[in-house]
């Protein structure tokens, strides 16, 4: 049995953290607005807990993105495939990831995409080239580190 699974990402701004993901993979913004105005017709949720981001509601603390091509729930806008949700913590990013993402660019593309991740707001740390291949460690804007091959 295969398990549905998502990847966490603890951000100060949930919302420019999944905007600048979604842009630097081509994913979407998941659009939670329709079931945020179920819970607060129910009284689940509480409107304080709501922002309006791109024109529509969103969870104050909460935002994912998810792969274009991947199915989705459309009475909640919540993705069924591959996902990344970033939640609001108090707290600042302190030291290495223990888990982080690869992006894998085109084959002769690697420096057109670090050029363009830093476009976005990602910075370069590191440009490694071992025996077993090349890479680009970056920061995206929240210091989160990740690899571009």
């Amino acid at each position: 049995m295969t398990l549905h699974w998502k990847l966490v990402v603890d951000a100060n701004d949930p919302h420019a953290q999944a905007d600048f993901w979604a842009a630097a993979l081509g994913y979407e913004v998941e659009d939670n607005d329709a079931l945020i105005e179920r819970l607060i017709g129910f009284g689940a949720v509480v409107p304080d807990a709501t922002v309006e981001f791109h024109g529509r509601r969103a969870f104050r603390d909460l935002v994912a993105v998810r792969h274009p091509d991947d199915p989705y729930d459309k009475d909640t806008g919540t993705g069924l495939g591959r996902r990344i949700l970033f939640q609001r913590v108090p707290e600042t990013k302190t030291v290495k990831n223990r888990l982080h993402i690869d992006v894998h660019a085109e084959p002769g593309t690697r420096e057109t995409e670090v050029a363009r991740l830093e476009a976005l707001g990602a910075a370069v740390a590191d440009r490694v080239k071992e025996p077993g291949g090349e890479w680009v460690v970056m920061t995206d804007p929240e210091g989160n580190e990740y690899c571009v091959q």
